[in-house]
C-alpha cells in the first residue's frame, strides 16, 4: 500500500495557516514510499529531503506516523504503512544499535518494514532525524535513548 499525502494530515500550531507547498508534501510522501519500497537508500532520501528544504523528520511508532519538519515551523504528517506490532517496554540499546548496523549494511533480506518491526520489539517507540545535527535519536517508552551519528 502506497502512502499518499492527505491535506488533512498537515499539522500546524493552532491558529496558523498551512503554507506547505503541495510539491513538498509529495516529496515527503515519495521519500516515505521509497524507504518502504527500497527504491532509495537512506543517504539518498536524506539528500532529497534536504534539497527540498526539510531539516529533519520524526517517526512515531505508537501513532504510526512520520512528521517532516521545515525550518519555518511548518510540517507534513504522513501515515506509515500499517503495522500492528506494539512497542515493547524495555529499551534494548545494544540490540537496537545492531539493527541500525543491519539497515546500514543493506543486505538482501533488509526492508524498512522489517527494521521497524524489529526495533519496536526491542523497545524503540520512534526516532528523530536531524539533518543539521547529522544524527538520529532513537527513543523508547521509558525515554531512554540511543544516538546514532550519520555515517561519514
Amino acid at each position: 500500500m502506497k502512502m499518499t499525502m492527505n491535506p488533512a494530515m498537515t499539522r500546524l500550531e493552532p491558529g496558523r495557516e498551512c503554507t506547505v507547498d503541495a510539491s513538498l508534501a509529495k516529496i515527503a510522501g515519495d521519500c516515505l514510499n521509497a524507504a518502504y519500497d527500497k527504491t532509495m537508500a537512506f543517504p539518498q532520501i536524506v539528500g532529497r529531503l534536504i534539497e527540498a528544504g526539510f531539516e529533519g523528520y520524526a517517526v512515531d511508532y505508537r501513532r504510526n506516523t512520520t512528521t517532516y519538519f521545515l525550518p519555518d515551523r511548518d510540517s507534513v504528517v504522513l501515515g506509515n504503512r500499517p503495522s500492528e506490532e506494539p512497542v515493547a517496554l524495555p529499551f534494548d540499546r545494544e540490540q537496537i544499535a545492531a539493527q541500525i548496523r543491519w539497515a546500514q549494511a543493506d543486505p538482501p533480506d533488509y526492508s524498512y518494514a522489517s527494521f521497524c518491526k524489529r526495533v519496536k520489539a526491542l523497545g524503540c517507540a520512534g526516532y528523530l532525524v536531524s539533518f543539521p545535527g547529522r544524527r538520529v535519536l532513537y527513543f523508547g517508552r521509558t525515554a531512554e535513548t540511543h544516538v546514532e551519528l550519520f555515517p561519514q
